[in-house]
């Protein structure tokens, strides 16, 4: 049986081209190739879905031309490495030398007292619970300041920029990282994020608050708008944000829209790095034992799968855990977290260190 998934046509609107700034078809066809399904039940394990068993050999020659799957109520254990293909010390001490190392950072560059970190990704990615999850982890509980929601399963539910300093633990003073949440990249006219809206922020034009419209690009006749950034106003490092659960069933056309997003950021000198959220999702071992995520071997294919999507090496990649339903933190869960922002910390301080190296030569 061949099932066939209804495509829908989307629109990613830049001022006088495509969201990518190169000519390109106004409509971009998404959705879900159909494919055929093998009679394998393992072939069918990364879905969920077996296929049910004949009781007699008449259903057994129906079910072979219209073969029923059914979601099992409990998914399949899925492969599990013997050793771990990144290492990860899953101890409180660990969580406390993390958590000082992140509360006391500074930028190596006099000139600014923050990294500014902007998350990308399409809608529903889990940009805003991965803000609010580690904010949960230094407020010592689980809580939600950045709005966290989905309006629909194509437009953002995040309309505006906003910047969420990360504050030290036991109420100390604010750690040097500021993370900024942005509109996803959604599959509809309503999205409102385009290039020019993206490389503005990036830039350091947009202020923060600046609700984003597709019938208004950010320009300089906005309320607030930055004519002359310096570098205090720029994003210092890019991270990507993309769901574990759906990279299977992302619209073709994103791999080349993160690809090209990521050369014109490139051209700006600022580092990317990516996030892997819901891994609980793909892995069952990892949904009940957070500490299993390195050695399952589904999470690893998953992570090779966003490289391809992202058009990035894997070292750049880091899965992480979100709270969602929980009202309590978890030692690993917030280890996982933490272990994601001293990521992406690191490659912020590459961004200040070639810029001083440019400012040196310059000089």
């Amino acid at each position: 049986m061949e099932k066939t998934v209804r495509r829908e046509k989307t629109k990613i609107k830049d001022k006088s081209m495509s969201l990518f700034g190169t000519p390109a078809p106004a409509t971009f066809t998404l959705g879900v190739p159909s494919s055929k399904l093998s009679d394998k039940a393992s072939q069918n394990t990364t879905d969920g879905l077996i296929p049910s068993t004949s009781v007699s050999s008449t259903e057994n020659a129906e079910k072979k031309e219209n073969p029923v799957l059914r979601f099992p109520a409990v998914l399949p254990d899925s492969p599990r490495m013997e050793s771990p293909w990144r290492k990860v010390q899953w101890t409180d001490e660990q969580r406390t030398a993390l958590m000082d190392r992140i509360s006391s950072y500074r930028p190596s560059c006099e000139e600014v007292t923050r990294a500014q970190v902007l998350l990308l990704g399409p809608v529903g990615s889990g940009k805003s619970s991965f803000i609010s999850s580690v904010q949960s982890v230094f407020n010592g509980r689980v809580v939600n300041r950045a709005m966290v929601g989905c309006s629909t399963p194509s437009t953002s539910f995040t309309k505006k920029l906003q910047s969420f300093s990360i504050r030290g633990q036991k109420g100390e003073g604010l750690a040097g990282l500021a993370l900024y949440d942005i509109m996803g990249l959604g599959d509809g006219d309503m999205t409102g994020l385009t290039l020019h809206d993206i490389l503005a922020v990036i830039k350091g034009h947009a202020p923060d608050g600046h609700k984003f419209s597709s019938a208004h690009p950010l320009s300089s006749d906005i309320v607030g708008y930055v004519k002359r950034p310096s570098l205090k106003d720029k994003i210092h490092c890019v991270a990507f944000v993309v769901d574990a659960s759906k990279i299977l069933t992302y619209p073709k056309g994103l791999s080349a829209i993160f690809q090209q997003l990521r050369e014109h950021i490139s051209d700006l000198g600022v580092h990317q790095v990516a996030l892997l959220t819901h891994i609980d999702k793909i892995c069952p071992q990892t949904a009940k034992d957070v500490c299993q995520v390195y050695k399952s071997k589904v999470i690893r294919d998953m992570i090779n799968k966003a490289g391809a999507l992202l058009g990035m090496s894997t070292s750049y990649i880091v899965p992480v855990k979100n709270y969602s339903s929980e009202l309590d933190l978890d030692v690993n869960t917030d280890l996982l977290l933490l272990s994601a922002v001293d990521h992406i910390l690191q490659y912020s301080d590459l961004y200040f260190l070639d810029n001083a190296e440019q400012t040196q030569l310059k000089l």
